[in-house]
């Protein structure tokens, strides 16, 4: 009986030492997770002035800058690019205005004002965001040149109220061709939208456009700013007055850039004005009805040349996070706030509603044409997000039972922007002039053929179907991308991926601008 007691005993006290054991861990484990759950809901602590630069980013970014000087029509003015020259000299002729600058929307001498203005947009907001970071760079004064000299000519193509000249040359023509832009000879035929020929989503880009200029320029060049202002309300009351489609009324533009609405353009150019004026008639404009009709809330849209409805939920998100004043209880805005972490939502990849549409190497893939456009848009409102979360003291955003933090934003937009540097299973940046491996046949005419060489309209296509790589090199150039199956067809034929735009680089020099280093976000533009 006394052996038993003492195994009774000693095996009592081991199943008391294993309980206590378990109770202890489970009391760790409570604790852990109330200290985890109590961190998840603290903020990050606010970023200050700029910090220490990211050399990768840094340099990627002053590449970008450089296609802007390579797709800019006109006179030039310190030309930095060798085997570009003057060009489009005498656009706008035939209706007596100059129409010479603006920039050349790709791999073409085409002037489309749609995209332009897009462009021209982008870049404000980049600069208006992380203009500090640009700076700190020496990038800062390269993009607000680049932006004046598209500003220039969307003032120009606006010669009265109602009047907006929208593309420069023949696109029909234009694409027989495949010469050097300093050697057009051909008739470079205006488009206009006017009250007989409305075109609402051009007409309020531009507005869009010029109204985000006019911040950019407010301090440094005031009467400017002055003059950008006032064509954003002519063109917005324009667009707004005359509501049409103008890829339906102007059939030809909608081959090369066929707008799939107009309400979408008209939020974007409100917001644009409210943060330009603070005038509230804009912000209840954007708010209310129209909001409803248009804005896509609660549906996550892509950001692109064609669809602003998540831009505009991003940069009204300004305003409910930063608390701006007299916006409190708003409804609309809080519309757009929601919508917009619902288009976080679904960029993350570990979040419940993440999308799908990505390649097996983690970029976001949404289309054959142009594929980088998507992911790059879409990181650069992340980082934009991340970056108002940080400064607004915002700890999270919550995707179905799953929170995220500011951090977890940014890591989505670095890996969208490494992917473009060359981390891909191709080991290949898709920016030309990055790294040491790069598109040698850029879809492009004034790269493809050498500087010295005069040709015509249809005797340059021997340059176009040449074996040879590009004689110069199209710098800062964004190629279209890869195919879902992260293939690329480095061929000057192969226009689908191998084409660069001139708002690409925009959106791309957004994104890299916002990772070169880090700082707070500025609470109000004005």
């Amino acid at each position: 009986m006394g052996k038993q007691s003492k195994s009774g005993g000693c095996l009592g006290w081991l199943l008391a030492i294993v309980i206590l054991a378990l109770v202890v861990g489970a009391i760790v484990y409570a604790v852990k997770q109330k200290i985890d759950h109590a961190n998840d809901n603290k903020p990050s602590p606010v970023p200050g002035p700029p910090g220490a630069i990211d050399k990768k980013y840094a340099d990627a970014l002053k590449i970008a800058m450089q296609f802007f000087d390579i797709q800019k029509s006109g006179k030039l003015v310190n030309n930095k690019i060798s085997w570009r020259g003057d060009s489009g000299l005498k656009d706008g002729n035939e209706a007596n205005l100059d129409l010479s600058k603006g920039m050349y929307d790709a791999g073409d001498h085409m002037k489309f004002g749609f995209p332009m203005a897009f462009t021209a947009t982008v870049l404000s907001w980049a600069i208006l965001e992380y203009g500090d970071q640009m700076a700190a760079v020496n990038q800062l004064e390269p993009a607000q040149q680049s932006l004046k000299w598209i500003t220039d000519f969307l003032i120009n193509a606006h010669p009265k109220d109602n009047v907006l000249y929208i593309q420069v040359g023949d696109p029909d023509l234009d694409h027989k061709c495949w010469e050097r832009p300093e050697n057009m000879k051909e008739k470079r035929r205006l488009t206009q939208v006017n009250i007989t020929v409305p075109g609402t989503e051009v007409a309020a880009e531009t507005a869009a456009a010029m109204a985000s200029a006019s911040l950019v320029f407010k301090t440094s060049n005031s009467a400017y700013s002055s003059t950008l202002l006032k064509h954003a309300k002519q063109l917005f009351n324009f667009a707004d007055k005359y509501p049409a489609s103008y890829s339906e009324n102007i059939p030809e533009v909608a081959t090369y850039y066929n707008s799939t609405g107009y309400g979408d353009e008209l939020l974007w150019a409100a917001s644009w004005l409210y943060h330009a004026t603070g005038d509230r008639s804009y912000l209840d404009y954007a708010t209310g009805e129209n909001g409803k009709q248009f804005a896509s809330w609660g549906s996550p849209t892509w950001f692109s040349w064609d669809n602003k409805n998540a831009g505009t939920q991003v940069l009204l998100s300004r305003l409910s996070l930063f608390g701006a004043k007299g916006v409190s209880g708003n409804s609309g805005l809080r519309n757009y706030r929601s919508s917009a972490e619902g288009v976080m939502c679904g960029l993350l990849p570990k979040s419940p509603s993440a999308t799908s549409s990505r390649t097996d190497g983690g970029l976001v893939w949404i289309s054959e044409w142009n594929a980088l456009q998507h992911p790059v848009a879409s990181a650069f409102l992340a980082a934009l997000y991340s970056d108002y979360m940080l400064t607004s003291q915002t700890a999270k955003i919550t995707c179905g039972d799953h929170s995220f933090k500011p951090s977890d934003l940014r890591k989505f937009a670095k890996s969208q922007a490494d992917y473009v540097l060359g981390k891909n299973p191709l080991k290949m940046s898709f920016l030309v002039g990055y790294g040491d491996k790069y598109p040698q046949y850029v879809h492009h005419r004034g790269a493809s053929i050498p500087a010295d060489a005069t040709t015509g309209c249809t005797d340059g296509f021997k340059w176009l179907d040449s074996t040879e790589p590009n004689p110069n090199v199209a710098v800062g150039g964004l190629v279209g991308g890869p195919f879902l199956n992260e293939t690329y067809i480095d061929s000057r034929n192969n226009s689908m991926q191998a084409e660069p735009t001139t708002y690409n680089s925009a959106l791309i020099v957004g994104l890299l601008s916002s990772l070169v280093t880090t700082s707070s976000a500025v609470k109000s533009f004005t």
